[in-house]
């Protein structure tokens, strides 16, 4: 089984078995002549679609376009490509970036394309929608499984812990790692009562196999662990795991994002009642770990100041 894992330089691509893995960066999936060159050399017969143009709020604050072209073209060349090579299964991987705050949550399936996309993110968050749009009609002309999961914020090893760039929780446990080490004040952009779901790189990676040989239904799938866990709180646990006894200010002339984003994981639930997800402060720790062993070798070259 010839399984292409397209960003498998990402957090959650980094994560997945590296022998089932291609190495799709070497090729611009921007470009549709690199795209279909790197679908007929490897001729998958699934697809994992990971490939996409990410970054923090401040990327979705100054790139707006860049999201959105970016993204817009890899996904139309990726799913293309994999019809034309006759893959037969495409797992994408959208984001939560897709809901509007301007509808009641938590979010469910049927809620994709309800009202416009949280205004910080909407350029990124229409383009994923479209990825599932695209998706759907693959499915229903061609008889193709090919259909999208909605993760909730991801974090764990080899998360994206650029400071400028970088991810929530990657951010603040690279923040207070330079914090202690140098005695000076974690700063934390907001004032920390802006709630999150995380999950954990491990359970992602269970669940997307699972969701690649199991979850053929046109309709997308949210991976959910219905528990929300506030700024504040995931501060918390970084500063007792590093033990940082420095000054925190929560800097509210920063913008802070969404105040609330919820998914509703009801669906996977049903689907998957037995499955045991990974409590947030043992993930945070086992990222930290991760994080300070591999920070001179891996890590520091993301210390973006």
């Amino acid at each position: 089984m010839t399984i292409l894992i397209t960003g498998k330089t990402g957090t959650v691509g980094r994560n997945l078995p590296a022998g089932e893995g291609y190495p799709s960066h070497l090729y611009d999936l921007r470009k549709e002549n690199d795209t279909i060159e790197l679908f007929t050399h490897i001729k998958p017969e699934k697809v994992i679609h990971l490939a996409a143009r990410v970054g923090g709020l401040g990327t979705h604050i100054k790139y707006k376009k860049d999201l959105f072209y970016d993204n817009m073209q890899i996904n139309m060349n990726v799913i293309e490509a994999a019809r034309l090579v006759n893959v037969s299964r495409v797992l994408s991987f959208l984001s939560s970036c897709i809901y509007s705050d301007k509808i009641e949550q938590p979010y469910n399936e049927s809620d994709i394309h309800t009202d416009e996309p949280f205004e910080t993110m909407y350029p990124y968050g229409y383009a994923k929608r479209m990825l599932e749009v695209q998706s759907r009609i693959y499915y229903e002309q061609y008889d193709l499984k090919y259909n999208c999961v909605i993760p909730t914020n991801i974090y764990g090893i080899y998360d994206d812990f650029n400071l400028e760039n970088g991810h929530v929780i990657g951010v603040l446990i690279h923040k207070t790692y330079l914090a202690k080490k140098l005695n000076t004040d974690l700063c934390v952009w907001g004032d920390g009562s802006q709630e999150r779901e995380f999950l954990f790189t491990d359970d992602v990676k269970r669940l997307t196999y699972w969701a690649l040989d199991n979850y053929l239904d046109k309709e997308p799938l949210i991976f959910s662990n219905n528990e929300l866990v506030s700024v504040k709180k995931i501060v918390e646990i970084i500063t007792s795991a590093f033990d940082f006894k420095g000054n925190i200010i929560f800097d509210t002339d920063q913008p802070s994002g969404q105040i609330k984003r919820s998914l509703d994981g009801g669906k996977l639930r049903k689907l998957l009642p037995n499955f045991k997800f990974t409590p947030i402060e043992e993930g945070i720790y086992q990222t930290i770990k991760w994080f300070v062993e591999n920070y001179e070798i891996k890590v520091r070259k993301w210390n973006v100041k």
